[in-house]
């Protein structure tokens, strides 16, 4: 059995579907995953080990898809078809992918058909729809389920953790671990998306609290300038116990770096869900990202967001109204909480 997995998105929702990957090899030992990820995001999947291929396609920011990306188009199309593949499994909930998913050959296509963006055409094009409220859900189990609707095998399971495995993490570059045996909590407070920051002023008092219990401060970013700048300043603002990490860490160094703390606090970004991925305790701060769709995945973590909406509202406006919220109504007390009750549960 050979499945193709289409998930043209970011990098952390491509780290969400590795616990569909493991299921899949569990059941099937023998099936081939392929999956098909926007250029860039590719890395995440270095620590999975249910991974057979991973093809690119362009990523829409970098390249734009212009006239000279047709041709790569259709050598992407040209390369899924010759694969032969038994299943499609479109999880991005876009039209490139759904596009994709027609082009691919595939003897049997799947979408999930909780989309409201899902018109008629489409849902004639696809053999499964995946009648699972996902607004409602986590990420993971969309994906999930969304691969059940396709592979009956998958439908008395459930999802398990997030994988980067521990044998596919690698030693940080010498120097920036604290000395062997302290212990040591990674801050990330850096996004691209500035509706996802909580404000500096307020990372810098969790920073100072931690340091002040005897915690060494690793600041990790992402590699753009505006976020190692950030992560350079938020150290500096915190102390002599911080220190940033450069941004530039490829994801099996992250995960050496982050398998070690007793601790990660941050906002939604892939390095959370590579936190949880790595069973860090972690603490999530979230504003208009949906904290029961995004937050760390089946690991001891504790999420600090503002109110949600009422549970009886219809499924899509209490999803509106929860995307509405500011990360800044998010109190220091709250993470500072979150931060020492994660601690105080860690083993000796």
């Amino acid at each position: 059995m050979r499945v193709l997995f289409l998930k043209l998105r970011h990098i952390g929702d491509l780290l969400l579907l590795t616990p569909t990957l493991a299921a899949l090899k569990a059941a099937e030992p023998r099936a081939e995953a392929w999956v098909l990820a926007r250029r860039g995001t590719e890395g995440i999947l270095a620590g999975c080990p249910h991974v057979d291929r991973v093809v690119l396609d362009a990523a829409p920011e970098a390249d734009q898809r212009g006239s000279g990306g047709l041709g790569a188009s259709l050598a992407l199309v040209r390369l899924l078809r010759s694969q032969n593949f038994d299943h499609a499994i479109e999880l991005g909930d876009n039209a490139r992918g759904r596009w994709t998913a027609l082009c691919s050959g595939a003897r049997e296509r799947a979408a999930s058909g909780w989309n409201p963006r899902l018109g008629k055409l489409w849902r004639g094009k696809f053999h499964h729809l995946a009648d699972f409220d996902w607004w409602t859900a986590h990420r993971v189990e969309k994906d999930f389920r969304t691969a059940a609707a396709a592979l009956p095998f998958l439908r008395d399971r459930e999802p398990g953790p997030l994988v980067f495995s521990p044998e596919r993490r690698a030693a940080p570059p010498d120097g920036l671990m604290p000395p062997a045996g302290e212990p040591y909590a990674v801050i990330h407070a850096a996004t691209r998306w500035p509706r996802k920051a909580w404000p500096g002023v307020r990372w810098v008092e969790v920073g100072r609290h931690l340091a002040a219990r005897g915690l060494r401060l690793l600041v990790s970013s992402g590699p753009a300038d505006a976020e190692r700048a950030e992560a350079t300043s938020l150290a500096a603002s915190i102390g002599p116990a911080a220190r940033a990490t450069g941004g530039r860490l490829p994801w099996p160094q992250l995960a050496g770096l982050l398998g070690g703390a007793c601790l990660f606090a941050g906002v939604d970004t892939a390095a959370m869900h590579l936190a949880a991925a790595c069973q860090v305790p972690a603490v999530g701060v979230f504003g208009p990202s949906v904290e029961w769709q995004w937050s760390p995945w089946k690991c001891p973590h504790r999420v600090c967001a503002p109110p949600a909406p009422p549970a009886d509202l219809p499924p899509l406006r209490r999803l509106q109204l929860a995307e509405q919220r500011a990360i800044a109504d998010v109190p220091v007390a709250a993470v500072i909480e979150a931060c020492e009750e994660l601690l105080a549960a860690r083993p000796a």
